[in-house]
C-alpha cells in the first residue's frame, strides 16, 4: 500500500488526506494544533464568524431608518426614543471559538472516518530520499517523544503565522495580532489597525460596525492596494463615510503601551493613540526548522516553498500546498493544491492549478469578490478585453433594500465575447460572483450569460445587464 505522510492539518492537508485515503493510500496526518489549521482555528472561520455579527450591525445601522424600522427602549413614545443596539464582545468571541473548535472536530471525524491516521506532533523531513524512493518524517510529540515514519510521498501544508514588526510586538492584551483578538471580552473603545490589506480592512470594518472608533493605518495610497482600484475606492469611501479615520501613505514604525493605552509611532514622527492596536502586516510561512532545504526542497527568499502547478516541490516525492507555498493565500486554493498533489502522485486524472479561474472575496461591507483577469491586467495590456461596470444604484432590488454602494464589472474578449474576469462589490458578493466564476471556468460568452433568465427583482440581474451591454458593444463593433 502506498504510504503518504501529510505535515500540517490545514485545508491543503486535510483535503489531501481525504483524497489520498479515498484512493486507497495509507495516509498519516501530522498536526500540532488541530485539524483545520489556522484557517479554521485562528483565521478564516473565526474572522468570518466575527464579521457575521458585524454584518448584522452594519445592515441594521445603515438602512433601518430608510426602511421604516424603529428600534427603541421601553420608554414611549417610540418615535422619540433613542436607538438601543449594542454588542457583547465576550459572548461573540465565545461563539467564535466554539464554532471554530466544532469545525475542527468535524474535520477530524471526516478524516479518520475516511481511514486516515491523525498524529499530534510536529513533523520534519530527515535527510534525502532513500534508495527505494521513500522519505523519512520525524514526528516530535508535545512531551518530546519521537516517532519515525516512512513515506512514499510527503505533503507539506504547514501554513503561516502573523508577521511582526520588531518594535511592535503583540502582548495579547493591548497590542494584538489577528489570532489574539478572540480573547477580548470588552469591545476596544479606540482601535488602531496597522495594515490595509485584506486582513486589516476586514477587521477595521468589522470593529467599526461593532462600535469601536477605528483608525486604519495604510502605508499605501489606498486601502486594499492589491484589489480592483474601483472596488477599493468604493470601500474606502464607505469607511470614511461611516466615521473611520483612514490614514493613507502612513507607515507604522512602532507600537508601545503607555498605561492603559497604546501609542503607534509613524515613520514621519506622528504619534497615534488608542486603547488597542491590531497588527495586520502580513504573514510568514511555517517552513523553518523542518529540514526542507536539507531534503532538497527549494525555498524562495520569502521562506515560501517553490511548487509547480501540480504541487510538486523541487525534491522528488515531496509536495506542498497552502499558505506555505505563497501561491494564493486562500483556503480554497490550499484545498485544491492538496487534492491535486494526491491525484498527481497516485496516478489519478489531474488538472494543473489555474489561478485565473480562482474566485476570491474580501469580507468587508460591502464585500469585494473577484475572479479571473483584473483591471490591472487590462490596463497593463496583459490581455485585450472589453470592460463594462454597472453601479448597483440602478438595480431595483438594491433600491428596495437600501443598498447604495457597489457595482458589477465584467471583462470579456473583444472578438469572441468570452468572459475572462469579473468584479462584484455588494452585500454577499461572495455568492454573486459564482455565475461569473462558472463563465470564466467554462469559457462562456457574454451572450450566453445575457440570454440566461434571472429572477426579477434580484441583485444578480445586474450581472445579466452588464453581459447584455457587453454583447451590444461587441455587436456594434462588428457592424
Amino acid at each position: 500500500m502506498t504510504r503518504i505522510v501529510i505535515i500540517g492539518g490545514g485545508p491543503g492537508g486535510y483535503e489531501a488526506a481525504l483524497v489520498g485515503a479515498q484512493l486507497g493510500a495509507e495516509v498519516t496526518v501530522v498536526d500540532c494544533d488541530g485539524l483545520g489549521g489556522a484557517s479554521v482555528l485562528t483565521d478564516c472561520v473565526p474572522s468570518k464568524t466575527l464579521i457575521a455579527t458585524a454584518e448584522v450591525m452594519t445592515n441594521f445601522d445603515s438602512s433601518y431608518e430608510e426602511l421604516g424600522i424603529i428600534v427603541a427602549d421601553d420608554t414611549p413614545p417610540l418615535e422619540h426614543s433613542a436607538r438601543v443596539v449594542g454588542v457583547d464582545l465576550g459572548k461573540v468571541n465565545r461563539r467564535v471559538k466554539r464554532l471554530a473548535l466544532a469545525q475542527s472536530h468535524d474535520i477530524t471525524a471526516s478524516v479518520t472516518r475516511a481511514g486516515a491516521r491523525v498524529m499530534r506532533g510536529r513533523g520534519r523531513l530527515e535527510g534525502q530520499q532513500a534508495m527505494d524512493g521513500s522519505r523519512t518524517v520525524v514526528v516530535t510529540a508535545a512531551d518530546g517523544t519521537q516517532e519515525r515514519l516512512t513515506a512514499d510521498a510527503v505533503l507539506i501544508a504547514t501554513g503561516g503565522h502573523p508577521r511582526e514588526i520588531p518594535d511592535a510586538k503583540p502582548d495579547g492584551e493591548r497590542i494584538l495580532n489577528w489570532t489574539q483578538v478572540y480573547d477580548l471580552d470588552v469591545l476596544p473603545e479606540e482601535l488602531i489597525v496597522v495594515g490595509s490589506g485584506v486582513t486589516g480592512a476586514e477587521f477595521a470594518g468589522a470593529y467599526q460596525a461593532l462600535g469601536s472608533r477605528v483608525t486604519l493605518v495604510s502605508s499605501r495610497d489606498r486601502v486594499l492596494p492589491g484589489e480592483d482600484p474601483d472596488a477599493a475606492a468604493v470601500l474606502e469611501d464607505v469607511f470614511r463615510r461611516r466615521g473611520m479615520n483612514v490614514m493613507a501613505r502612513s507607515r507604522a514604525e512602532s507600537a508601545k503601551r503607555v498605561g492603559d493605552r497604546v501609542e503607534v509611532t509613524l515613520s514621519d514622527g506622528r504619534v497615534i493613540s488608542g486603547t488597542h492596536c491590531l497588527m495586520a502586516v502580513g504573514a510568514i510561512p511555517n517552513s523553518a526548522g523542518m529540514g526542507l532545504e536539507e531534503a532538497g526542497v527549494r525555498l524562495k527568499d520569502s521562506g515560501h516553498i517553490w511548487t509547480d502547478r501540480v504541487s510538486r516541490t523541487s525534491a522528488p516525492g515531496v509536495y506542498a500546498a497552502g499558505d506555505v507555498t505563497g501561491v494564493f493565500a486562500l483556503a480554497s486554493v490550499a484545498a485544491m493544491q492538496g487534492r491535486i498533489a494526491m491525484y498527481h502522485f497516485l496516478g489519478d486524472a489531474v488538472t494543473p492549478l489555474n489561478l485565473k479561474t480562482v474566485s476570491s472575496n474580501v469580507f468587508t461591507d460591502p464585500e469585494i469578490a473577484t475572479v479571473g483577469y483584473t483591471q490591472a491586467d487590462v490596463d497593463a495590456e496583459v490581455i485585450d478585453a472589453r470592460v463594462v461596470k454597472l453601479p448597483l444604484l440602478r438595480n431595483p432590488r438594491a433600491k428596495m433594500q437600501g443598498i447604495r454602494d457597489g457595482f458589477v464589472k465584467i471583462f470579456c474578449r473583444p472578438g469572441t465575447g468570452i468572459v475572462v474576469g469579473g468584479v462584484v462589490v455588494a452585500p454577499r458578493a461572495s455568492e454573486l460572483i459564482h455565475p461569473i466564476s462558472i463563465a470564466v471556468d467554462n469559457n462562456l460568452t457574454v451572450e450566453q450569460i445575457a440570454n440566461a433568465f434571472t429572477v426579477y427583482p434580484s441583485l444578480s440581474g445586474s450581472i445579466a445587464e452588464v453581459a447584455r451591454q457587453l454583447h451590444t458593444r461587441k455587436a456594434t463593433a462588428e457592424l
